[in-house]
């Protein structure tokens, strides 16, 4: 599932990752020269991913690693960056070894869980996402609901997703990931005027995507306003002329053209 990654816009916040580093090495001065190394490497890593550089990234990621094998902030940046590179094996491994060091981390939950719905594998992954959620110490919860609704999404389960992802946006109106979740779940509902109001506040905080178009598309189109849904047929086709979405259009056009 590759290119569910790439849309499926992730819930893990590089910035705000830089803040909880620069948090976490303030305690671990006193400690040894491998440790204060290794949290600088990780720092870097953890930057060079941000400006995607990401051979770089990896090198003092993995170095990071090597000089203190027990950092758990570490293992989880290495992980993410393994999927960025589409490494999913080693990517689980880290994660894996990550959870061990720290199964209360809720950076790694979240992450692990994500990763793991995003390989089909349903039942591990919203157990991981739900401790996130669950837990009144995690003060960004809303990272964890987010991406349980968008689990729940993927296995058909509405009522969950919707109330995740409601809780979600309780917290944080303008997360872009979950007002884009929830203009999909409006959609298959049948609630057009919701998913063209959640499209709306979404395309206020973020730039567009294949999805997006596609399903603002689509709602022009179930709601009646045609020339609406050209310009957003338009622009999907002229933006993003590979991604899935595009490729559905033409098929659906070719189908029309043969009288099929």
């Amino acid at each position: 599932m590759p290119h569910k990654i790439a849309v499926f816009c992730r819930s893990v916040s590089l910035a705000s990752l830089l803040v909880l580093l620069s948090a976490c090495s303030l305690f671990g001065s006193s400690g040894s020269s491998n440790v204060e190394a290794a949290d600088t490497q990780l720092q870097l890593g953890v930057r060079y991913m941000g400006m995607n550089k990401l051979a770089i990234a990896k090198e003092h990621l993995e170095r990071s690693v090597d000089l203190n094998s027990k950092n758990v902030e570490a293992r989880n940046a290495l992980a993410y960056l393994y999927e960025k590179l589409n490494d999913f094996e080693a990517a689980e491994d880290s994660y894996e070894k990550a959870l061990g060091l720290n199964s209360e981390d809720f950076s790694v939950l979240n992450n692990y869980g994500r990763f793991l719905c995003e390989r089909g594998e349903y039942q591990e992954g919203m157990e991981l996402l739900e401790q996130a959620v669950a837990n009144p110490l995690n003060n960004r919860q809303w990272l964890a609901a987010t991406n349980a609704g968008r689990c729940a999404l993927m296995q058909d389960n509405s009522a969950i997703a919707e109330a995740y992802l409601r809780q979600a946006l309780q917290v944080q109106p303008s997360y872009a990931p979950a007002l884009l979740a929830m203009q999909k779940l409006s959609y298959q509902k049948g609630d057009y005027w919701a998913a063209k109001g959640f499209y709306e506040r979404y395309v206020s905080v973020s730039k567009q995507t294949a999805e997006s178009l596609w399903y603002a598309y689509q709602t022009e189109r179930a709601l009646g306003n045609q020339n609406a849904a050209e310009q957003y047929k338009k622009q999907l086709l002229e933006s993003f002329p590979l991604a899935e979405e595009t490729k559905r259009i033409y098929s659906a056009q070719d189908k029309l053209k043969h009288g099929k």
